[in-house]
């Protein structure tokens, strides 16, 4: 990050230089840390779609050309010749492993697979209709209360036990929840299976037969995980820097995470997509939902199309399209109504120019979501199975932060449009 650059900011007659940062990738950045000081204003910047909270080194993505990097790797690369764990070391460590590398993360991450017993007695506390969600905000904000030797933030060793725990048992603890929501028995982790298969099996298998992981579904679940497994600074991972950022453990942290990715603008966009494609119905009503799409007084929109970064095509979507197009073949699903208007859905948003010129392609919850239905998912599954993928991201971005010189809590400022000051006046005179 060089800094050799400046801006000059006139603020009521007074001159204020601030520094210009130059970033590897990317536009450069103007260093705002000491206007307060010197020109008494903030800025303003709701969303912060224009501000930089922070350096990183993680994860780069460029809207405008449709990339997106970890590490400086190409996500289409890693999606086509890595796979998860790899990918997992990846982010967390900054470096590709060797084989000796990558042996000894597996090992690492597969005796933590298991959850401690007496968090079976804790599922319990929750209905049996409690989305799967919020069972996992609960237990894994809950593992703090399990594992009291990985939660002190400024003990480098125990910070990467916790890094380590988190990706071994949250697909435990996903797939924990979705037995509970369906009413069957937890199913242990077998170690033997790699990670992907490992929580396909915890999902699906049941004590009374035999289940056998299809290896083409298996790589499917990965990619899934890959694509899912970081993606700069977007909400949850900003509210896993901001809790953070106070010294909170780091169970508290990813549970806070999960917490913001539940919303449907953010990890709930799968669910929306598929739950809007079972409203279209059939693919002789399109027609009537492209029309109401494309009409500004009418407030439904194509849910699974665009992305808010992306002002091309999401690279990420080029990669799950032709893992959905494996699944569904796989599978032997061609007579889904949803699938099929998923396809002419899709085949539309290529070709009409208006989504074209707006740039509306498919995005990766548009196919992700139909990859997961297809595999047997219920709806209510598709933002545990994100935010499964996103740990390692957000642990990644936590473990830098807290490790950051830079590193200070988070408080954002304001622009106070509320009363001015005025006196209390006693009830009986109102």
């Amino acid at each position: 990050m060089a800094e050799s650059k400046s801006a000059k900011l006139l603020v009521e007659g007074k001159e204020v230089e601030l520094p210009i940062l130059s970033p590897t990738a990317g536009p450069d950045v103007l260093d705002i840390r000491k206007l307060y000081g010197q020109a008494d204003v903030f800025t303003y910047d709701p969303g912060f779609t224009s501000t930089a909270s922070c350096d990183s080194t993680i994860t780069y993505i460029d809207g405008d050309k449709g990339e997106l990097w970890y590490r400086g790797y190409p996500i289409e690369q890693l999606a086509a010749k890595s796979h998860y764990l790899e990918v997992c070391y990846l982010l967390l460590y900054g470096e590709l492993p060797t084989a000796e590398q990558m042996t000894d993360f597996e090992r690492r991450v597969t005796r933590h697979t298991m959850v401690h017993e007496q968090m079976h007695n804790f599922f319990r506390g929750f209905r049996r209709d409690a989305h799967p969600m919020a069972t996992m905000v609960g237990v894994i904000g809950a593992m703090s209360a399990f594992y009291h030797d990985s939660t002190d933030v400024n003990d480098p060793w125990q910070r990467e036990v916790a890094a380590i725990r988190l990706i071994a048992k949250v697909p435990t603890i996903a797939a924990m929840a979705y037995k509970y929501s369906i009413g069957q028995p937890f199913v242990y982790p077998q170690n033997e299976l790699d990670y992907a298969s490992n929580f396909l099996h915890m999902c699906f298998s049941v004590p009374a037969e035999k289940y056998v992981v299809d290896p083409a579904l298996s790589r499917a679940m990965d990619r899934i995980f890959t694509l899912h497994a970081d993606h700069e600074q977007n909400a949850s991972t900003s509210t896993v820097r901001l809790a953070g950022s106070s010294g909170a453990n780091p169970f508290a942290c990813i549970a806070a995470g999960i917490a913001c990715l539940w919303g449907p603008a953010h990890g709930g966009a799968n669910q929306a997509c598929l739950e809007m494609l079972r409203e279209i119905g059939s693919v002789e009503r399109i027609p009537e939902y492209i029309a109401r799409a494309k009409d500004k007084d009418d407030p439904f929109r194509l849910m699974g199309f665009g992305h808010r970064v992306y002002k091309n095509f999401d690279p990420r979507a080029t990669v799950m399209k032709e893992s959905a197009d494996e699944v569904l073949d796989l599978l032997g699903i061609h007579d889904n109504p949803t699938l099929q208007v998923a396809k002419e859905l899709e085949k539309i948003a290529l070709e009409d120019e208006y989504f074209v010129s707006k740039k509306l392609y498919p995005n990766v919850d548009f196919y992700s979501g139909i990859i997961l239905e297809a595999m047997g998912f219920p709806t209510s599954m598709f933002t545990p199975i994100f935010a499964l993928s996103r740990t390692v991201g957000w642990i990644s971005q936590w473990k830098e932060m807290i490790a950051d010189p830079q590193n200070k809590i988070g408080r954002p400022r304001q622009l106070y449009v509320g009363a001015q000051r005025r006196d209390y006046v006693d009830v009986k005179a109102r």
